[in-house]
């Protein structure tokens, strides 16, 4: 069986790029529209027919779509090459095509589980190779596992290298961090590839396509999906710029040589408990912990103020829900409550509705300026903290009355898991206000960037 290809323009880019023994993963990103999901279909379709036995994956954060979208659009891809009645089938009960030759594409979903946040379920799988469609909607952790199942089934004898195609739209998470930004700036890891494609792109695309397009009325969207701008400022009620955010990570503060630990206590075993140990305003080291119960979380925060010799005065614990119960095991630490009345600073502290408001407000305005940084992160962290702070932004913003943040729950809903990595960074305010309130020493950062609380 012959096929024929037809690709456009950066389709042929992105083949070149998977043929090239130098690349790993290739990214074909960019508007909607652009054959990105042809190609992604098209090349497991050739390897199947080219390698009986060939075994490879097509995952997505969420099967059914994966179903209406891409399945279909595989099935548009066989009728345009002809292929014969029988060549394939689809199997519904455990999702995957099978091929008559004995090659098989699994259907993966890519959703993420408070169960499985490591995606152990994908741990003892085997591919030649696999491919992540709309990787804007997937986790990190699900790429970085996938990676390590490819090139575990007959490559050798195929002589296919392990490659990972992934497509997307623009999106402000690990897509941009790992493969946009640096492409655009030049710096793309060596590797990887990045092609955008546009529905200008592909002269396949309906003569209607650009008029459907334009006819978005969300800004946001619109650059997106026609534009494929990935710069787009969608929420003018973000309290941090996205860049700013991803800065954390290069950042060069400059700090005093006082530590101090934040911990916010995972909520009835729910979420994560997250502990921050700082230099000044840098972040050197962060533990998680899920299910754990109070006296061994207090224990590790004792461990780590013997280790790192932080007074136990500098230590904050987020005393609502079970923290408080941490807080009783550490006479002497301080205790965190968001919805208390915010600290008075300079005879003032109505603007805010809370403590929460207040100290994020503040934490903002750090980012911004580049005061706050986080050294030796995974990027699994780094792709939760990232995430969180986007979602970080004021509430009855266009109201008179005190400033307000949107609430945890309400976070929550977008993200799918409790911002627990922001609201540790958003308490190290506490001790910056709390030394101004009582007039001790001058806090040299509330000093430096503190002149919106003088005001």
């Amino acid at each position: 069986m012959e096929l024929t290809l037809r690709p456009t323009h950066k389709q042929h880019l992105a083949y070149q790029a998977l043929n090239d023994p130098e690349i790993d993963n290739v990214f074909l990103g960019g508007g909607a529209g652009g054959g990105k999901s042809w190609w992604i279909c098209e090349s497991r379709l050739v390897n199947a027919l080219r390698f009986p036995g060939y075994k490879s994956f097509i995952g997505r954060e969420e099967l059914k779509r994966l179903m209406q979208s891409t399945y279909l659009t595989f099935t548009k891809v066989c009728a345009f090459h002809n292929i014969p009645q029988g060549t394939y089938k689809l199997n519904g009960q455990y999702n995957y095509i099978e091929f008559s030759n004995g090659s098989r594409i699994d259907l993966l979903d890519l959703k993420f589980l408070p169960t499985d946040p490591l995606y152990e379920r994908f741990g003892s799988l085997e591919y030649t190779d696999g491919a992540i469609e709309e990787a804007g909607e997937v986790h990190f952790m699900a790429y970085d596992v996938l990676k390590t199942r490819i090139g575990r089934h007959r490559n050798k004898e195929f002589g296919i290298r392990p490659k990972l195609a992934i497509t997307g739209n623009p999106k402000k998470n690990w897509t941009y961090i790992v493969f946009y930004k640096p492409w655009r700036d030049g710096i793309l890891t060596k590797g990887l590839s990045f092609i955008q494609s546009l529905y200008k792109d592909n002269e396949f695309t309906s003569d209607d396509y650009e008029k459907q397009l334009s006819q978005i009325s969300d800004t946001a969207t619109k650059q997106r999906l026609m534009f494929g701008n990935w710069e787009y400022d969608d929420d003018p009620t973000a309290l941090m710029k996205y860049e700013n955010i991803v800065d954390i990570f290069t950042n060069t503060v400059e700090n005093n040589d006082e530590k101090y630990i934040t911990a916010d206590i995972a909520r009835f075993g729910r979420d994560k408990t997250v502990i921050k140990v700082w230099r000044g305003l840098e972040v050197y080291l962060i533990k998680t912990y899920t299910k754990q119960d109070l006296t061994t979380t207090a224990e590790e925060i004792k461990k780590l103020e013997r280790d790192e010799k932080v007074p136990r005065s500098h230590i904050l614990i987020d005393e609502d829900g079970v923290g408080g119960g941490v807080l009783d095991l550490l006479p002497g630490a301080n205790g965190f409550i968001a919805n208390s009345v915010p600290i008075e600073v300079n005879g003032n502290k109505e603007q805010y509705q809370n403590l929460k408001s207040q100290c994020t407000y503040m934490m903002a305005d750090l980012v911004n300026g580049h005061k706050i940084s986080i050294k030796n992160v995974e990027q699994t962290e780094k792709d939760f903290i990232i995430s969180e702070l986007e979602q970080v932004k004021s509430k009855d913003a266009d109201k008179d009355g005190k400033r307000k943040v949107i609430g945890k729950d309400e976070i929550k809903e977008v993200l799918g898991h409790s911002p627990d990595f922001a609201d540790n960074i958003m308490m190290r305010m506490w001790f910056i206000l709390k030394r101004v309130a009582e007039e001790l020493a001058p806090d040299p950062y509330f000093d430096t960037y503190g002149t919106y609380y003088k005001d």
